[in-house]
């Protein structure tokens, strides 16, 4: 696999190698002239380099284990994050590997190795890389399994238990946890008495919460001669819902 993995990585070298040769040699921008312009009210070069291996800042930002897209667009709204030391604003900014990103002044780098933990998240642990107030956390768990940056996709509450996937692959995460892609989760729930027949309809019909309505999209007993077991399917991915 890491031959293969080489061989990819020369062939692809190759390729733009010989892609940034013919531009040259067709009137394209000069190679070693910084600050050369491109279109009148274009971007400089040193900001967007030719180069066909272009992908949105946000993109890059979360190849890099840093966030999600979503999140990641945000950084760069707020101001955030520097291309070539001049601060980008616009999160679909094509930027390369040859360009200088950073993120909070912190140099950052496109993950050239996906790593995927799945994690039995144990009760006592919250769903977060840092906590301010010193409790544990998940990560806390991995310890030192990876040198890779990685992150949680999606949370559960310190109190609850199951599986957790963190990793640093910023597609699957917004894959994952993007709404519209509607993601079901399934819990294993034990109540401290049975679920009667008028109230396990009722939960079918859907819930009023706090912060608005709630639908389930499967519900069952996980035990015909256990009422108090339940099995519920949802794809909302609402804080403690």
């Amino acid at each position: 696999f890491k031959q293969e993995k080489r061989k990819f990585k020369k062939e692809r070298e190759e390729f733009f190698d010989k892609q940034r040769s013919q531009r040259v040699e067709t009137g394209g921008l000069k190679p070693g002239v910084k600050g050369q312009k491109a279109d009148a009210g274009g971007p400089t070069s040193h900001l967007r380099p030719p180069s066909s291996a272009l992908m949105p800042l946000n993109k890059y930002i979360s190849h890099a284990g840093i966030a999600g897209r979503r999140e990641a667009a945000e950084m760069v709204k707020k101001g955030l994050v520097k291309v070539n030391g001049e601060t980008v604003t616009e999160p679909g900014h094509k930027v390369s590997e040859k360009d200088e990103v950073r993120v909070n002044g912190k140099k950052i780098f496109v993950a050239k190795n996906l790593v995927y933990i799945l994690l039995n998240k144990p009760k006592d642990y919250i769903t977060t890389t840092d906590d301010p107030q010193g409790r544990k956390t998940v990560l806390d768990i991995i310890g030192a399994a990876t040198p890779e940056r990685v992150y949680p996709v999606g949370r559960l509450d310190r109190n609850t238990s199951g599986v957790l996937l963190l990793t640093n692959d910023g597609d699957l995460a917004q894959k994952l946890t993007h709404p519209s892609n509607e993601i079901k989760k399934v819990y294993h729930v034990t109540l401290n008495k049975p679920l009667e027949k008028n109230d396990f309809d009722r939960i079918l019909k859907g819930i009023k919460l706090d912060d608005g309505p709630a639908s389930v999209d499967a519900l069952a007993y996980a035990d015909n001669k256990d009422k108090t077991q339940l099995g519920v399917e949802i794809h909302s991915g609402r804080n403690r819902i």
